[in-house]
């Protein structure tokens, strides 16, 4: 179990899953940039993050910007929306001030763009609802992603493969925050996307190298 002073993000659970040097760029060095599409991201997590909003809908009860955290995993962060269902079933549900029944919570992810060929979105959200799991003292079992581009809602089961991803990229995010080292360049086609592609710079490195070995080689030459 990690303490406070041991916390990390959870929002970083996204970064390292696409790129470790991409993580330690901006959760070990600081550093950060926005493009188009963190902007349009921003501004649909806006929308959805109001923590004075607290609704009820027929059997559902509405939560937004949740804090949460685990101790297990050392992280910490805010869950966009739980969505607390009415069930009959008492087990794996909490109870809610000035309601009665029983709840199942759920929690709900908002994405800018469409669903992704990769599990950087299921990771995150997964690590979410472990942290809701812990607080709650509860097992959830499923939880939903919300693509703005295609408005589409799309249920993620929690399996236990991708309970154990999060764990081991959690266990990464630690590993590299405490040795407090950058990796190396590791270029690959989704770096064009990258809001950091500037600061990165795969593409100056490589010139770099190819510089050198041209000047070592004007050396060698008679």
């Amino acid at each position: 179990m990690y303490t406070d002073d041991d916390l990390l993000a959870l929002s970083g659970i996204q970064h390292i899953a696409f790129c470790e040097r991409q993580w330690a760029l901006i959760h070990i060095e600081k550093q950060w940039a926005d493009n188009l599409r963190t902007v349009e991201g921003q501004h649909l997590h806006n929308k959805v993050n109001n923590p004075f909003i607290f609704e009820t809908r027929k059997n559902e009860v509405i939560a937004r910007s949740i804090s949460i955290v685990s101790y297990r995993l050392g992280l910490y962060g805010i869950a966009d929306i739980v969505e607390f269902e009415k069930t009959e079933n008492k087990e794996n549900t909490v109870k809610i001030p000035h309601k009665n029944g029983f709840y199942s919570p759920y929690p709900v992810e908002y994405k800018r763009g469409k669903e992704k060929k990769d599990d950087t979105d299921e990771v995150q959200l997964c690590a979410q609802a472990i942290c809701l799991e812990e607080m709650f003292k509860i097992l959830i079992n499923k939880a939903y992603i919300y693509y703005g581009e295609t408005c589409h809602r799309k249920e993620i089961e929690l399996s236990n493969t991708l309970r154990t991803r999060v764990e081991e990229l959690s266990q990464k995010m630690h590993d590299l925050y405490k040795v407090g080292i950058t990796p190396k360049t590791d270029k690959k086609k989704g770096c064009k996307l990258c809001s950091l592609l500037d600061i990165c710079m795969p593409d100056l490195n490589e010139k770099k190298i190819k510089v050198i070995e041209y000047l070592q080689k004007a050396i060698d030459e008679p």
